[in-house]
């Protein structure tokens, strides 16, 4: 009971909580904070909608058109998108090379991060750096000497360009998210199944990838996300325009010259966000599980 009421004293008293039990307060630090977040993130969505529904005179005439409302929706714009360009044929694209880049750099993270982190070898924290460091190189630079491997290989405007080449960036970002996540799993797990006779394979596959699995979905989520906003491999490696990606078709087939399709560029901004919206949202609590800790000892 004395615990009790040391703890409703310190809510209560000025060093507590107990500040935010007045209004003005709590609309300062509380709502104000929160109300200034939620403009910040949701404004671009909301400006890419009201763009992708409005007609292209209320885009051009402010005086007598409201540039933050739309007085007259129309789909004229997702119609054009949709059926006039090969938008559906960039997104199928953008699906299948995100996706099959995200498992194939997956499976050699888990592979990477368990021999780093529980298998103890001499080096292995040099690794680790090392791996750290490769992520930390820009893809600016490296495009240049991939493009030439690319056409040496004759993979050049095929979706295995960038299947192959994303994860050179995607590798060294999931090994080194699982590192961390691996290093929270107790060693004596996998002492007690090695002195059971379970081999380092089994181990891998029915101990530690089973108590990963809020890790491998955050790691598949980021790297997902960044499979499907690259623009530069996709940009070098890819000509045809059927065989583009969302975010270079867009841009390179919506634009031309000095004329800019904006309700059709946002309409196609705006519906190329929305895998990654439903991604996050189905996977948001193995996402923050995985950011607060693994299994404690």
């Amino acid at each position: 009971m004395a615990a009790i009421k040391e703890v409703e004293r310190l809510d209560t008293d000025e060093g507590g909580m107990g500040y935010l039990q007045s209004l003005p307060r709590r609309v300062v630090t509380v709502y104000l904070p929160l109300l200034v977040f939620l403009i910040v993130l949701l404004f671009p969505f909301y400006w890419m909608t009201i763009t992708a529904v409005k007609p292209n005179v209320e885009m051009t005439d402010y005086v007598n058109y409201n540039p933050f409302w739309v007085v007259h929706p129309t789909l004229e714009h997702i119609r054009y998108l949709l059926f006039e360009t090969s938008y559906p044929g960039w997104l199928l694209n953008t699906v299948i090379i995100s996706t099959a880049a995200t498992f194939l750099s997956l499976a050699a993270a888990v592979l990477a991060a368990y021999a780093i982190e529980r298998l103890r070898f001499s080096g292995a924290r040099q690794v680790g750096l090392a791996v750290f460091l490769a992520y930390l190189v820009p893809p600016s630079i490296l495009f240049i000497p991939l493009s030439v491997m690319v056409f040496n290989l004759g993979l050049y405007d095929t979706p295995f360009a960038l299947i192959l080449t994303y994860p050179t960036f995607l590798i060294p970002f999931c090994t080194w998210l699982l590192m961390g996540y691996f290093r929270s799993i107790p060693f004596e797990l996998e002492e007690c199944a090695l002195i059971d006779g379970a081999s380092r394979w089994q181990i891998l596959t029915k101990i530690v990838l089973p108590l990963s699995v809020p890790g491998l979905i955050s790691a598949g989520i980021f790297a997902f996300t960044l499979s499907w906003n690259e623009f530069i491999y996709a940009l070098t490696f890819i000509q045809s325009s059927e065989k583009k990606t969302v975010p270079v078709g867009v841009l390179t087939e919506l634009v031309r010259s000095d004329v800019y399709e904006w309700g059709a560029l946002m309409a196609g901004a705006l519906i190329g966000s929305l895998p990654v919206v439903v991604l996050y949202s189905f996977f948001v609590e193995h996402y923050v599980s995985s950011m607060t800790g693994a299994v404690k000892e």
